[in-house]
C-alpha cells in the first residue's frame, strides 16, 4: 500500500470512530434524560401569571386572579 492510501485509511477509521462515539454518546443522552413535559403552558391576561396545566385542558383558571386563560402556542 501506498503512503496515500495508508493515511486515508488512518484518517477515515478516526473519522468513523468520532462519528460512532458521537452517535452512542446522542442515543445515550435521550434514553437517560430528562423527558419533555406534556403540560400546557398558559399567561394570564389579567395579571401576567405563567403557569402551567395538563395536556389534555383546553382552558385554565389562574390561580392567582381566577381568570379562564388560553394556552400559549409556539
Amino acid at each position: 500500500m501506498s503512503i496515500a492510501a495508508l493515511i486515508t485509511v488512518y484518517v477515515a477509521l478516526g473519522l468513523g470512530a468520532i462519528c460512532a462515539i458521537g452517535v452512542l454518546s446522542e442515543l445515550r443522552r435521550r434514553r437517560f434524560g430528562p423527558t419533555h413535559s406534556e403540560d400546557r403552558i398558559f399567561r394570564c391576561t389579567k395579571c401576567g401569571l405563567v403557569y402551567t396545566d395538563d395536556a389534555d385542558v383546553d382552558r385554565s383558571r389562574c390561580s392567582a386572579c381566577g381568570k379562564l386563560n388560553e394556552p400559549i402556542v409556539f
